[in-house]
């Protein structure tokens, strides 16, 4: 037994101020560059807002939601040595992880869009992948298709 407490891992999000959602504040903390925390939130919360007026939803919080959603993976690859071979080991994602790897794509995908501002960048991202379509939403497909090639060598994850 350890003599002292263990803290824990993760640093806990606090909830973002207008939609009290820790995903929303999540992304805000992905789109934020050299610390200008305001002007993330302005962008995100804009880009929502587009999304929503363009859907014709009263709820931006509910267009993010679904969004997210769509872009969620639940299925990865994950490298593994065997007998001297890596082989591509398909694993369930974890929640945590799950939330991390979708913003993570959506920002990524929102930045490759070029020539129009980031708020307009974020909305239409937020519009495909509501849709079912979007780089993000490719993105997560591309995994999960490689998981599924891949799960021949699933029985090399219970060993």
């Amino acid at each position: 037994m350890p003599r002292k407490t263990t803290k824990s891992l993760f640093r806990e999000v606090e909830p973002d101020r207008l939609y009290n959602s820790t995903q929303v504040q999540k992304l805000i903390n992905r789109v934020m560059q050299s610390g200008k925390k305001q002007l993330a939130e302005k962008l995100v919360y804009s880009g929502m807002q587009q999304a929503a007026d363009k859907l014709k939803i009263q709820n931006p919080l509910e267009v993010f939601e679904q969004a997210m959603k769509n872009i969620q993976p639940h299925l990865e690859t994950r490298s593994r040595r065997v007998g001297g071979a890596n082989y591509q080991i398909p694993f369930e994602v974890k929640g945590s992880r799950q939330q991390h790897l979708t913003t993570m794509w959506f920002v990524e995908a929102a930045r490759n869009r070029k020539g129009i501002p980031m708020d307009k960048r974020l909305a239409a991202e937020l519009v495909d992948a509501y849709n079912g379509a979007g780089e993000a939403v490719k993105k997560r497909e591309d995994v999960h298709r490689m998981a599924e090639a891949n799960r021949a060598f699933a029985h090399f994850a219970r060993s």
